[in-house]
């Protein structure tokens, strides 16, 4: 694996260290860009999933809280998103040709990780897309001592339109040419950060949070992306049919959902956490879709609960240091 400097973008007022970050190449020549967040004395790694639409710089607040607890953090930009390349000549729409493809990027990461020796055990924190790309690694023998999810892709929400006519749709979409246009319902090729009002947004019920966001994609929109392609859809589809069929691995695992759940499949996430023996299923009253840039109660409840699956402290108020993130602050009830 070939590692080379890619850039990590910061706002000119921050006060938080940056990443490093770096370009690598999948086996199919796709480049992707990781990040990594190193903490003192680090005593494990997280490898950090992101969702569809998603960038690593959008996790800063995240990884800067888990240094203080002690463990690096390596977050990546899929294939299709964030600085990766895109696989079609308009970069709108968040496209994929096959699920499958997205293991490779895994592999990618695999390899850097160990290529920049970070520090075991290493633990999986993903979400939504990210869970579902995350539940095949790990039924692929990802090498990790922990699994977390924050309300992973192991079903949709395509309410009011039944899967079968959502997936066949899809298909026929495909079969004329169509595939890489952005699906119907899904957003078109704007940025839904920017085109939806805070009081309707799925995403987070914190007013800071989503401030956040906002200023993220206005400053750097080449990162954003819009809704999801017809053909991403219908891959998509078939992946959370393929896994629910198949066992669950023998893993330590921890799954949280809330109760204001629209984007995936609230259904599919507790009959998965029923059915996989040791597991334990965080539900997050009145929570969004995205429990990390939740409210800080809902934030706390959560990272509390993944320090504890994972074996690690809540950091002190002395560990979080001035320069950590009012989000990081909020979590551990500073």
């Amino acid at each position: 694996m070939t590692l080379s400097p890619a850039p990590f973008h910061q706002f000119a007022d921050t006060q938080e260290p940056p990443a490093e970050a770096y370009w690598l190449r999948t086996d199919d020549d796709v480049r992707l860009r990781v990040a990594l967040w190193r903490a003192e004395a680090a005593e494990g790694t997280v490898l950090l999933f992101p969702g569809r639409t998603e960038y690593v710089e959008k996790y800063a607040p995240v990884a800067l809280f888990l240094n203080a607890a002690g463990l690096d953090v390596l977050a990546i930009d899929w294939r299709g998103q964030g600085c990766a390349d895109r696989l079609q000549d308009n970069p709108r729409p968040g496209h994929a040709l096959e699920f499958a493809h997205y293991q490779l990027d895994v592999i990618a990461m695999i390899e850097t990780a160990t290529e920049l020796s970070l520090p075991q055990p290493w633990h999986l924190l993903a979400h939504s897309m990210g869970g579902g790309i995350g539940l095949a690694a790990l039924m692929n023998g990802l090498p990790v001592q922990s699994a977390t999810f924050s309300a992973p892709m192991w079903g949709i929400n395509h309410s009011p339109m039944p899967r079968a006519f959502a997936a066949a749709f899809a298909s026929i979409a495909g079969r004329i040419g169509q595939g890489g246009r952005a699906a119907f319902g899904t957003g078109g090729d704007g940025t839904y950060v920017l085109d939806e009002p805070f009081r309707n947004n799925l995403l987070t019920g914190d007013a800071d949070a989503w401030a956040r966001l906002v200023r993220e994609a206005a400053e750097w929109p080449e990162l954003t992306l819009g809704g999801a392609s017809y053909g991403w859809v219908r891959t998509a589809l078939d992946e959370c049919q393929r896994m629910a069929d198949d066992a669950s691995p023998d893993i330590p695992m921890l799954v949280s959902v809330g109760s204001h759940e629209l984007v995936v499949s609230p259904e599919a996430i507790r009959q998965r956490a029923a059915s996989w023996p040791g597991s334990r299923l965080l539900e997050i009253e009145g929570g969004n879709h995205e429990v990390m840039f939740e409210t800080p109660e809902r934030q706390a409840r959560f990272f509390a609960a993944f320090l504890d699956h994972i074996g690690a402290s809540l950091p002190t108020a002395e560990h979080r240091g001035e320069t950590a993130p009012q989000q990081a602050q909020a979590a551990i009830g500073g």
